[in-house]
């Protein structure tokens, strides 16, 4: 595999979730998770033209519970995720395009509860796989640090 061309991410990164409405969430770079995972309350499942929808509300900013942003998506998948305390839990999967520095492509979000987390995401293995190099030191590598933007 040539390594030479992909760009360099580090532990913690600024992304954006063009089709959920988000500009920018702080994520943190997690390999060792297989699937990305979102922050997500009041999720309700819906139907909207015989296609199984969910919809849901995301704190979007660390420490900020005052901004909410409501967003819907088509359920891709429903699967059984073991955290890294072991438990397990039913979530709802959607896809959806994820904006990294100049790259914006799909990936697979897993819904839940993260208000007790320090990060709002996390960015699973799958949705980095062949496209970036992991600087387990840096922070910020492909994205302004929250000092620039705040």
């Amino acid at each position: 595999m040539n390594n030479k061309n992909k760009p360099v991410i580090g532990w913690r990164e600024w992304v954006s979730l063009p089709g959920l409405g988000i500009e920018r969430i702080k994520v943190k770079v997690d390999s060792g998770a297989r699937t990305s995972a979102l922050h997500a309350f009041r999720v309700e499942p819906f139907q909207r033209e015989g296609q199984d929808w969910v919809s849901f509300d995301i704190h979007p900013h660390q420490y900020d519970l005052d901004t909410v942003v409501t967003c819907e998506a088509l359920i891709s998948d429903i699967r059984t995720v073991t955290d890294s305390g072991g438990h397990q839990s039913q979530r709802y999967v959607i896809l959806t395009d994820v904006l990294i520095g100049d790259q914006q492509y799909p990936i697979e979000l897993t819904l839940t509860n993260r208000d007790t987390m320090r990060f709002r995401m996390l960015l699973g293995r799958t949705a980095m796989n062949g496209r970036f190099l992991i600087d387990p030191e840096g922070a910020f590598l492909i994205s302004p640090s929250i000092h620039q933007l705040e």
